[in-house]
């Protein structure tokens, strides 16, 4: 039986299968998936835990399974027993383990296997089409940019918050696909907010008493082309003790950002359609980011995206070179227009020309 990540909730409210596999690589939806498997089988006595996973050298005892699941508990308890492997690589040994067990599981077990992602080969595979048949198959898949908002939505509402228009869409971009960081968000306003209805006015209320600075003031400045603003709150967020990759996180977003909607208008794709596509944005920053398209062409965009991987080795301490310094210098690049748009990025006095 699949499940998609929907339909598992209300599934485990009923009779409970004898087997479940969670496949993916997105770490909070596969989290939140085996968790929510591990409370049902709580609730429904399975009050054993057994852990199977790979030994130090990286091998897999598969043996280990058939062992336990032949095994009676020590305290005539139901018992779970939990597979937990980071790839979807089972090997023969791994496939006839479970397609074994599969075909004949103990009645006072319920066994949960958490893999990696898995890919096309091993969806047709006869083993998985086994465990389809007589197991329940959850496989996580990450988040497009268009599935961000409502998927951000119905946590908040889950959680007691009623977003009001454009909060979903305002956080999505403030979080750039990380559910991890969605979800630390979301419990964050609920925090300091409490339930209840939440527009998108007290987002920017919370932000802005957060702290003096933020990198979402940076980035207004930057888009807007306001070099002296985005100066101004880069070395206030330095004064504040700000970490300078979350700074180079938000700048690098916004020049990726930029740099691929300049090549799909240079390609024919008129700006306002261009921006439209975009589900991630919302209407103040599709108008925000709309006029800092126009600074440069796709291949400056580039080259200054580019030059934030200077910003990242300074980051990780390459000897002679400052983060901060590094940040300002791309900063004044991309938000100050030069008078020919086609001029090469500033090089950083630690590089050399090139020959």
């Amino acid at each position: 039986m699949r499940l998609d990540l929907q339909r598992l909730g209300p599934h485990l409210k009923g009779e409970l299968l004898s087997l479940y596999l969670v496949a993916g690589d997105e770490p909070l939806q596969r989290g939140e998936a085996l968790d929510a498997i591990r409370a049902a089988a709580r609730a429904r006595g399975f009050v054993e835990r057994e852990l199977l996973q790979p030994e130090a050298g990286g091998r897999m005892d598969w043996g280990a399974l058939n062992v336990a699941g032949q095994s009676l508990s020590l305290f005539a308890e139901r018992r779970l027993l939990e597979v937990r492997l980071e790839s979807a690589k089972l090997g023969k040994e791994g496939v006839r383990a479970l397609s074994e067990y599969a075909a004949a599981p103990p009645p006072d077990a319920l066994l949960l296997v958490a893999l990696g992602k898995l890919d096309a080969r091993q969806r047709k595979s006869k083993w998985y089409r086994e465990l389809d048949r007589r197991g329940g198959l959850v496989e996580v898949w990450p988040l497009d940019h268009r599935q961000l908002p409502g998927w951000l939505a119905r946590r908040m509402r889950a959680r007691g918050l009623e977003p009001g228009p454009g909060v979903a869409e305002w956080l999505a971009g403030r979080v750039e696909g990380n559910l991890l960081a969605a979800a630390q968000e979301v419990e964050r306003l609920l925090l300091l907010r409490g339930p209840g209805p939440l527009a998108l006015e007290d987002l920017g209320r919370m932000v802005a008493d957060s702290a003096r600075y933020s990198v979402f003031d940076f980035s207004d400045a930057l888009l807007a082309g306001d070099a002296a603003r985005a100066l101004h709150v880069l070395r206030g967020l330095r004064e504040e003790g700000e970490a300078p990759v979350l700074v180079l996180w938000a700048l690098a977003r916004d020049l990726r950002l930029l740099a691929g909607l300049a090549a799909e208008v240079e390609h024919g794709t008129p700006p306002a359609r261009a921006l439209g596509a975009r589900r991630d944005l919302w209407d103040k920053r599709k108008t925000q980011v709309g006029r800092a398209l126009g600074r440069f062409p796709a291949a400056r965009w580039r080259a200054l995206l580019g030059r934030c991987l200077e910003v990242d080795r300074a980051a990780k301490g390459v000897p002679g070179l400052d983060p901060w310094v590094e940040l300002e210098r791309v900063t004044m690049a991309a938000a100050r227009p030069s008078a020919d748009p086609r001029a090469r990025v500033p090089r950083a006095p630690s590089e050399s020309p090139r020959s």
